[in-house]
């Protein structure tokens, strides 16, 4: 998927005129459609981009860091793709300078029906069939462990939160899952890949957002251990299932659990992991939502230090208040 010029021109009169603190009231209309810890995703008004979705990604300071990155992307989305099995929205990518210098990349994705997005379409499915889609789920993310089991020299890992997956043909007033419906995966813009034990993406990026005064505590006690349990499936299944309670579904916990752990014996039985425990859920859960929490009160002193006192830009945009 490659921009006209046309289309281009306005991604740029978008960022010109974009109001990081309040996006919806920039000078070009465009709807927030989700936001990433250092990311947002929008949809922007104007001729040539319907159906389109914009990932806005503020995060590099040269086109020698924006030029790697593109790499270890498309080479991820091709490993997912062709040999993990898995099926992606068409994609593509935009670079350009905002009115302060700064180098903004944008992923571009195929836009796909709201309703059919994973953690929508679990409010609209009865329990039956949310453990079906549950199940649906595990079974894609099992390609990607079995294509890391099956040679030795690549890894993938994968956010597989239900928010990340698209039911295609879903229709949402007639909400409705079986054994023959198909996912497409949406989060592909931290391409975890390892080659023969190296990793490919400069995680270090991903600090840029963070406060200065936070970003080596950050560094230093949590990195690591939240890059690599994207390459532990057991480890990436608790986040799955921890995500009911952000999304108000808690009580669909104890039946997500017995679809994960049945999978795990059986379908998965190959890869040896152990069966999950509801309490192993809720504690990280709470961690979770405790970090996650206090990183985004940081962020939002840090925006104010930055704009309020120092009079300087802050380039990323942060959401309003979650419910954890």
């Amino acid at each position: 998927m490659q921009l006209s010029s046309a289309q281009l021109s306005l991604l740029e009169e978008f960022e010109r005129g974009l109001d990081p603190r309040q996006p919806e009231r920039s000078r070009i209309p465009a709807t927030v459609l989700g936001y990433g810890e250092i990311s947002t995703v929008f949809a922007i008004e104007g001729d040539g981009m319907q159906g389109l979705a914009f990932k806005r990604m503020p995060l590099f300071k040269n086109a020698g860091e924006i030029q790697a990155y593109q790499a270890t992307y498309e080479e991820y989305c091709r490993l997912l793709q062709q040999e993990a099995g898995l099926r992606l929205p068409a994609y593509g990518f935009a670079s350009l300078t905002n009115q302060a210098g700064r180098l903004i990349f944008y992923i571009i994705q195929r836009r796909l029906p709201a309703a059919s997005i994973g953690n929508k379409a679990l409010h609209l499915l009865p329990p039956e069939q949310v453990f079906l889609l549950v199940r649906l789920v595990l079974g894609q993310l099992h390609r990607v462990w079995a294509y890391n089991q099956q040679q030795a020299r690549v890894e993938l890992g994968i956010d597989g939160q239900i928010s990340n997956w698209c039911l295609d043909d879903f229709e949402p007033g007639n909400p409705y899952v079986d054994e023959s419906s198909t996912l497409t995966y949406l989060d592909t813009s931290t391409p975890f890949c390892r080659f023969e034990g190296m990793e490919q993406l400069d995680h270090e990026l991903f600090l840029r957002s963070a406060p200065p005064f936070l970003a080596w505590i950050l560094r230093l006690l949590f990195l690591e251990d939240v890059v690599n349990r994207y390459y532990d499936f057991r480890r990436v299944a608790i986040d799955l299932v921890a995500n009911l309670y952000k999304e108000g579904r808690p009580e669909l916990i104890p039946g997500v659990l017995e679809v994960v752990n049945r999978f795990f014996g059986h379908e998965a039985a190959g890869l040896n992991i152990s069966p999950i425990e509801e309490k192993e859920v809720l504690s990280y859960y709470r961690e979770d939502a405790l970090i996650w929490t206090l990183y985004l009160s940081f962020r939002r002193f840090d925006r104010w230090l930055r704009t309020r006192i120092l009079r300087k830009e802050y380039p990323y945009i942060l959401p309003g208040k979650i419910e954890r």
